[in-house]
């Protein structure tokens, strides 16, 4: 486990992996639904950055939530962000995602400037909603 800040949430609930996303981010929220098929132990629950919630795990793990350039994982105290957020997510859906474990024999400092390159840019390249994404009714309870 690589946590991505010693900070400690004491806003947000601690019963499961929270996957704080950017809720009006085209390509962000084409990942949440991503997760939410790919899920099936529907184990993952998710804030939008703009949200109190999102924005308060993003502060508690050191990311401006002003700035948001990276995709924070929360579990209990722990988090990851960046490239090991993503393969983290990746890993814990199981199953044939599992390998995307070994993506981190590849260091750090090559991952994740690649990763903020394209998160820096995903607006421009994907496109951005004018709002937060609106889960489906049938998930909506994983939603915080």
């Amino acid at each position: 486990m690589n946590p991505a800040s010693p900070h400690a949430s004491s806003t947000a609930p601690h019963d499961g992996p929270i996957v704080v996303f950017d809720g009006v981010c085209a390509l962000c929220s084409g990942w949440v639904h991503f997760l939410l098929r790919h899920d099936h132990r529907a184990g993952f629950r998710f804030a939008a950055m703009q949200d109190r919630v999102g924005r308060d795990l993003l502060v508690a793990h050191g990311i401006d939530p002003d700035d948001p350039v990276s995709f924070l994982l929360v579990d209990g105290d722990a988090g990851w962000h960046d490239s090991d957020g993503v393969i983290e997510v990746l890993r814990r859906l199981g199953g044939v995602w599992r390998v995307a474990g070994a993506l981190r024999v590849v260091p750090r400092a090559l991952r994740d400037p690649a990763y903020r390159l394209l998160a820096r840019n995903r607006y421009r390249m994907f496109g951005r909603r004018e709002t937060c994404m609106v889960p489906p009714a049938e998930v909506r309870a994983r939603f915080l």
